[in-house]
């Protein structure tokens, strides 16, 4: 089913055909958050800053494809061929407001920045939001961060909007990026909710370790895929990424899934990353995102290979795909877990951004309404 026998040099050519032979359709879905609070631990405007993103800040085809994203699915079950990489262009407004403050209380708040990956890259960036802003790179993961400090209106109200233009590759079987000099160490730490001694592995894999980095790769995917249910009940403590609870409950959103896969290879010290944003629907349009999306990457030979294994729960047929494989429906935010954001917070490590952070007299004020859209160029 995955290779476990072949030779180092040939790992990738191997795992290009098993894709190509079982890559069957694309997928659809809504937002990992979709329109609750999202179990996430996270007016007039008075100021325009338009910029373009320079190198600092960021270390064609018309068929429709599918998105990665965690809600109701619908296939287009269109084949993909070895060799393509489909490409998107589109604006995404990253906006809301920080909503029931007393008028004038003062808040800080700290949103994402999209910049250019691997798979992403970001043309334009305009900023819409009250006062003065600072836009920082995190020392940890290179995230960047905006932050800006500001009064609630007369209606308790703070906005904020930050417009992107994007272009977005799929990410395809042979076109993975190189690990950095510091990822064997940093990616293989536990961090608040991803342990790497609570011996998750062996209660969700009852097998063998293949020796091959891809084979071994693979039944991690499979064992978490196996054991985990997509499924976000209300008063369960889904979305928080907290891989014990998944692993002792076996359901969760894409957080829970990609915790549990994390925590299982940095057991096995592989390096492993985890990644958020949102999700894009495949129909070229524009519409309203409901949520974030997030996924993850692992190391084999020196290479990031990226997984989705919340998007193989909800479409079997597209398992295979999401091994190694990524559509281009997506925006990535930020990476990493347990942040300290730019200026640091009071609060302490912030579990993921991709929602508003906010601070209020020192402590996380978590009320906010979405305004996330996009727009195909």
């Amino acid at each position: 089913m995955y290779p476990i026998n072949g030779k180092k040099t040939s790992m990738f050519r191997t795992f290009k055909l098993a894709i190509a032979l079982n890559l069957l359709g694309i997928l659809f879905l809504t937002g990992c958050g979709d329109s609750q609070t999202d179990n996430v631990e996270p007016q007039t405007i008075s100021q325009t800053e338009t910029t373009t993103q320079d190198t600092e800040d960021n270390e064609q085809r018309d068929r429709t494809a599918s998105v990665a994203n965690d809600g109701d699915a619908t296939s287009d079950g269109n084949a993909i061929s070895e060799d393509e990489a489909v490409i998107r262009r589109f604006q995404f407004t990253y906006a809301g407001k920080i909503t029931g403050l007393d008028p004038d209380t003062a808040a800080s708040i700290w949103l994402p920045v999209a910049q250019d990956t691997h798979n992403q890259k970001i043309l334009n960036r305009e900023v819409n939001v009250p006062g003065r802003h600072e836009v920082n790179k995190e020392n940890n993961f290179g995230n960047l961060i905006l932050h800006f400090n500001a009064n609630a209106d007369v209606n308790g109200e703070i906005p904020f909007e930050v417009i992107y233009s994007v272009e977005r590759s799929e990410h395809r079987i042979g076109n993975e990026e190189s690990l950095d000099e510091h990822a064997n160490e940093q990616f293989t730490k536990a961090s608040s909710f991803v342990p790497i001694d609570a011996g998750l592995l062996a209660k969700i894999l009852d097998a063998n370790i293949v020796d091959d980095e891809l084979g071994r790769g693979r039944q991690l995917y499979d064992a978490v895929n196996d054991h985990m249910k997509y499924d976000k009940p209300a008063g369960e403590a889904w979305g928080r990424g907290d891989a014990n609870w998944a692993c002792d409950n076996g359901f969760g959103n894409c957080t829970d899934f990609h915790s549990l896969f994390i925590a299982s290879c940095r057991e096995l010290s592989i390096p492993a990353r985890f990644e958020i944003g949102f999700p894009l629907p495949p129909e070229r349009g524009d519409g309203e995102i409901a949520g974030y999306h997030c996924w993850a990457g692992f190391a084999v030979e020196n290479k990031w290979v990226p997984v989705d294994i919340s998007e193989a729960d909800k479409d079997p047929s597209m398992a295979d795909y999401y091994y190694g494989n990524l559509t281009e429906n997506r925006i990535t935010f930020s990476i990493g877990r347990d942040l300290t954001l730019i200026p640091a917070q009071a609060a302490g490590p912030v579990n993921y951004l991709v929602y508003p952070y906010v601070e209020v007299d020192g402590k996380q004020y978590k009320s906010f309404s979405k305004g996330f859209h996009y727009e195909d160029l």
